[in-house]
């Protein structure tokens, strides 16, 4: 009997061993081989698009999650003093094929050039921007493959690679000033990398701003 738990003892020592060694060599394997971060999200070039000219805008045909092609006539301000022959700079046209993500102008409004009246995004060329920590950066390198999981379609992984490293941490562009108190407590900062998608279908559909995971490949 006294045997049987010895030998039973030290087979559940040995699992216990065993999975303990598993879980060692799965971490060691993802510490050595992969740097990984949540802090990422889907992102794009936003496009604002604003008038060329100051005046009472009478249409803006245009609503939030529309698609528009390339120089479509999405608006027009009223002419004023302008001639027939300068109509075009009353017309409002998109500046690229994509969809509208805000619409920011009521027609009777008066607009002024530069005022952004509607932002756009191409959903073609959207991109993924990782926060990664300053002490993973020496690993990093352009060219990097990357397994990427969106949350907004969990589970399914999509492959893209390094594009850029940010040259600055995410702090240099805060514009709070620094603690003056005498007191520091160090933070972990933060920098921003570019990840391209492999497949540029791969991106229509995702939502801007959606969170991500990233696993770069880095040996």
């Amino acid at each position: 009997m006294e045997s049987k738990r010895k030998v039973l003892m030290l087979s559940v020592v040995a699992v216990m061993l065993l999975v303990l060694g598993t879980i060692g060599a799965y971490y060691w394997y993802e510490g050595n081989y992969f740097v990984k971060t949540e802090d990422a999200k889907v992102a794009g070039d936003i496009v604002k698009v604003s008038p060329q000219m100051t005046g009472k805008l009478l249409e803006l045909n245009v609503e939030e999650g529309q698609s528009l092609e390339k120089d479509q006539i999405i608006g027009r301000q009223e002419m004023g003093t302008l001639s027939d022959t300068n109509l075009e700079q009353s017309v409002i046209r998109s500046p690229i094929s994509g969809f509208v993500l805000k619409k920011q102008a009521t027609p009777g409004e008066l607009v002024s050039t530069g005022q952004t009246i509607i932002m756009m995004v191409d959903p073609t060329n959207l991109y993924i921007n990782a926060n990664i920590e300053e002490t993973d950066m020496a690993k990093l390198k352009i060219g990097q493959r990357v397994e990427i999981t969106v949350d907004e379609y969990k589970g399914q992984k999509i492959s893209g690679r390094v594009e850029s490293i940010g040259k600055a941490a995410n702090s240099a562009f805060s514009l709070l000033s620094g603690s003056t108190s005498g007191t520091f407590t160090k933070v972990v900062q933060r920098v921003p990398v570019k990840i391209v998608f492999d497949d540029k279908k791969n991106d229509n559909g995702l939502l801007l701003g959606t969170n991500a995971v990233v696993k770069i490949r880095i040996r």
